[in-house]
């Protein structure tokens, strides 16, 4: 194909792109709406070694691995749930907090989830500080050379987590941009052994046109169809409803994800 034969297929199909762009858009933010939003709070720990010595340094960094487990564990929830009063388990505590441990500059990142944002505050707030005061209780009993400090950096702030339909609207239209670029080569596929313009002839053939037969008369709908190749209503109405819940269930997994 020429250039000139992609424009002609922007021109003539031009409508199906911009349809199901805003189509899957549209059906990606309407799908994040009707989802409860989930916030996120986070909060950072510092564990600074008290002494610039490699080997405190390295023991520190070794040991934010043994803080991950004693921050995620059954106790410090219990804890949390009782200081915080919160109604729920220590597994669901758990199942919505993350620790991210990050030796490059001896930090601990503890964030937690859920529906409502003040409860995500008070479970990495109550968690950081159980912690850090576990870590200043074990201190006490340590020589202060070798103790390694754990403090807390900021007080626990939220943010919206999930949906973000800024994400959603965009790969809304990305999805409708691919399922349109698939109907059009499908339409014309199915069109393609079909010559519509003496220019198309040419080209085909490598002969020079002379002359057209004019039509019989009116083209009518029936003659037009007539034209086309055959093809049963229902694969068409299968192919669209299949495109239509693949744009649905991507948009539902993409933000899942």
């Amino acid at each position: 194909m020429e250039f000139r034969d992609y424009l002609d297929i922007i021109r003539k199909r031009g409508w199906i792109f911009i349809f199901l762009a805003l189509f899957t858009a549209a059906v990606a933010v309407l799908v994040g709406k009707m989802q409860t939003p989930v916030y996120r709070a986070s909060i950072v720990l510092r564990a600074e070694p008290a002494r610039a010595d490699w080997g405190l340094s390295n023991t520190a960094k070794d040991l934010l691995r043994s803080y991950t487990l004693q921050i995620r564990s059954h106790n410090t929830a219990q804890r949390a749930i009782e200081r915080g009063q919160l109604d729920m388990s220590t597994d669901d505590l758990l199942s919505k907090v993350t620790v991210s441990p990050d030796p490059s500059n001896f930090s601990i990142r503890i964030d937690a989830k859920d529906t409502d944002p003040a409860v995500a505050v008070t479970i990495a707030q109550k968690v950081a500080e159980i912690f850090a005061e576990d870590r200043a209780a074990w201190n006490e009993k340590q020589d202060k050379r070798d103790r390694i400090e754990v403090a807390i950096i900021d007080s626990a702030r939220y943010e919206l987590f999930s949906p973000k339909l800024k994400i959603n609207l965009i790969v809304g239209g990305v999805v409708g941009l691919l399922l349109a670029g698939v109907i059009v080569f499908f339409l014309e596929w199915v069109q393609a052994d079909l010559l519509r313009t003496p220019e198309q002839v040419e080209r085909i053939t490598g002969l020079v046109v002379l002359g057209s037969i004019p039509a019989g008369g009116e083209a009518t709908p029936a003659r037009r169809r007539a034209l086309l190749p055959r093809i049963r209503p229902e694969t068409l109405l299968y192919f669209g409803l299949g495109l239509i819940v693949g744009a649905v269930g991507f948009a539902v997994i993409s933000q899942i994800l």
